[in-house]
């Protein structure tokens, strides 16, 4: 499901400008109404609250605002189990894609 329109994305973003940079054409914005959370190794997952989700074929970032973005893995059941924190840089974090 489509959710976020470019204006939704970070100044001077767009999806083109997504896809470009993660080498990933099938970028698309998913609607953030799922169960998002991160999990560390060794303890309990913490529920997230997206505003942004971002899909690339099974991964997953998603900006928490305030926190940065997280990447992770959609799952079956549409929910996104995130692994791993980029911080506030969408560049860098779509290059760890």
């Amino acid at each position: 499901m489509l959710a976020a329109m470019d204006s939704e994305l970070p100044d001077g973003w767009s999806l083109e400008r997504i896809r470009q940079v993660s080498g990933a054409e099938d970028a698309v914005a998913l609607s953030t109404d799922r169960p998002v959370s991160y999990r560390e190794p060794g303890s309990d997952d913490v529920p997230l609250q997206p505003d942004l989700a971002l899909g690339f074929d099974g991964l997953c970032l998603v900006r928490v605002d305030g926190d940065g973005w997280y990447m992770g893995s959609v799952l079956a059941d549409g929910s996104v189990v995130c692994w791993a924190r980029y911080g506030d840089d969408l560049y860098e974090a779509l290059r760890g894609l």
